[in-house]
């Protein structure tokens, strides 16, 4: 009866080890094939399984990529809120908002597949509500820091909080769609530049 027992605990941790395993080879193989031409067999191969072992954990390639995209939105807009809230003065959450938005580099794999999802949206609601999410929360993040900054006196922008952070996640989301598409006239350290000047130029001086 312990036997039985114990087998039926361990059995939901062994499930969500295998689950997140695969959403970290449906990174690899997205990163490596491109999501448009990815396939339930290169996901299975970047794992070392068989295509019927991933189909035990998930009905078809769409609601494998469902999971993984969510994740990544997750992964993405928690360890940089993060951190941020290990911050105290609002130009270091600033500071540390803009380094930790944009991608590490062309081979950031997590932040590649969550562009190539973007395209996704436009044939499928879940996806599509993904994206919306992930746009939320960066304009969350954005949006509190420059609040917190405005009432604290550490910055004095002429545009609202609103206003501020449409601009920080747009120019996040265009610097970074370059670095992951490999352009070579475009660097992380160039784009954070240019981040932290506009910043700077709109009355919110980041730290550094």
């Amino acid at each position: 009866m312990t036997s039985i027992t114990v087998n039926r605990m361990a059995r939901p941790r062994n499930q969500g080890a295998r689950r997140q395993a695969l959403i970290e080879a449906t990174y690899s193989a997205g990163h490596k094939h491109g999501l448009r031409s990815l396939s339930l067999t290169d996901v299975a191969a970047q794992a070392g399984l068989s295509r019927g072992t991933v189909l035990y954990y998930y009905d078809d390639l769409d609601a494998l990529l469902v999971e993984a995209h969510s994740a990544g939105v997750e992964r993405f807009c928690d360890e940089r809120d993060r951190l941020v809230a290990a911050t105290d003065d609002p130009r270091g959450k600033l500071a540390e908002a803009i380094s930790a938005g944009l991608p590490s580099g062309p081979d950031d794999a997590l932040m590649r597949l969550l562009y190539e999802f973007d395209f996704l949206a436009g044939n499928s609601a879940l996806h599509d509500e993904l994206v919306q999410k992930m746009y939320v929360r960066q304009m969350d993040t954005y949006r509190g820091i420059f609040a917190e900054g405005r009432r604290s006196g550490a910055f004095t922008p002429n545009l609202d909080d609103e206003q501020l952070a449409m601009t920080f996640v747009a120019l996040e989301d265009a610097y970074g769609l370059h670095i992951v598409a490999g352009n070579a006239l475009m660097t992380v350290d160039s784009a954070a530049a240019a981040m932290r000047a506009v910043a700077a130029d709109l009355g919110c001086p980041p730290s550094g």
